[in-house]
């Protein structure tokens, strides 16, 4: 069975999309769209801007979700999941791939919540940092020792086996990044990255993007749609809606979403969008199943 992924931010890069905006109709139709409902040129910055310019939330977000949505909607009737699933950010992407969310609905959402996030990094700064070589639960158990009154540190995203990013202001991802070497981590390293996601530090981006997703509407998916905050499928409109509010201060648990598709019969991961990484995780999650771009 067939199953679809969306890489989240990190995987952008200057060029991306421009491909398809030069020989597909759709594409162009979609990226001129998004300038317009974004009020800023982001098709220039995507095909010949800076990685600084790139590498800002309030960018890097929208260009991930459009050359993702923009790639698989190209796909025409070769885009025929079973399921879907997208990482952090890509769950957006996900949802309007799998007609949950319009286009311009989810654009609006999606820079919403970027919008928010980049604020909430401005009032709580923090960081992430990814732990390699440890179990889930022995970076779980030093995040939990090390957080205490005022330093808060979490584990945000479960990659897979072996990979897990923390999460938390920045003396205590330092703190923790410490002890984790001296539990035998293969390597802490810190990330590029502007604030502590999917922790409890994003608060205010995710009481400012539940307003946003409340005034949404949502469909019924085409097929079920894994979501980060359980790793289980939904199909519900509502249920979908509630765990995307969820999503910006919980874990993304991908390692088990990916298992779950696996239980549940995809043998065939198509990642839409810039980059591999999805494509490294699930192997990494798997040797069973195939995971490539889309061709």
């Amino acid at each position: 069975m067939k199953a679809f992924v969306f890489p989240g931010q990190g995987s952008q890069f200057v060029g991306m999309g421009k491909d398809l905006y030069d020989t597909n109709t759709l594409a162009k139709e979609l990226f001129d769209k998004a300038d317009e409902i974004l009020g800023f040129k982001i098709t220039d910055i995507m095909f010949a801007g800076t990685d600084e310019q790139l590498t800002q939330t309030n960018v890097t977000q929208p260009a991930v979700f459009l050359h993702s949505v923009i790639s698989a909607l190209c796909l025409g009737d070769d885009f025929q999941p079973a399921m879907v699933a997208g990482h952090s950010l890509g769950e957006f992407s996900a949802l309007v791939a799998a007609g949950a969310l319009s286009f311009e609905d989810g654009l609006r959402l999606v820079a919403a919540r970027a919008n928010a996030m980049q604020k909430a990094c401005e009032a709580n700064p923090g960081t992430m940092a990814a732990i390699i070589g440890l179990s889930d639960e022995q970076v779980e158990q030093v995040c939990q020792e090390v957080s205490s009154e005022g330093n808060v540190v979490v584990a945000a995203n479960y990659n897979c086996p072996g990979q897990l990013v923390i999460s938390g202001n920045v003396d205590a991802i330092n703190a923790a990044c410490e002890k984790l070497k001296a539990a035998g981590a293969k390597r802490a390293l810190p990330l590029k990255v502007g604030g502590a996601f999917h922790s409890p530090l994003m608060q205010p981006a995710k009481d400012e993007l539940q307003a946003a997703i409340e005034k949404t509407q949502f469909t019924t998916p085409r097929c079920p749609v894994y979501q980060n905050v359980d790793g289980k499928p939904h199909t519900d409109a509502e249920e979908i809606k509630q765990n995307l509010i969820a999503q910006l201060t919980s874990s993304v648990r991908w390692t088990a979403s990916v298992q779950a598709m696996i239980a549940d019969g995809a043998d065939d991961f198509t990642e839409c969008g810039p980059g591999k990484a999805l494509q490294g995780m699930i192997g990494r999650i798997s040797k069973e199943v195939s995971a490539h771009g889309i061709a």
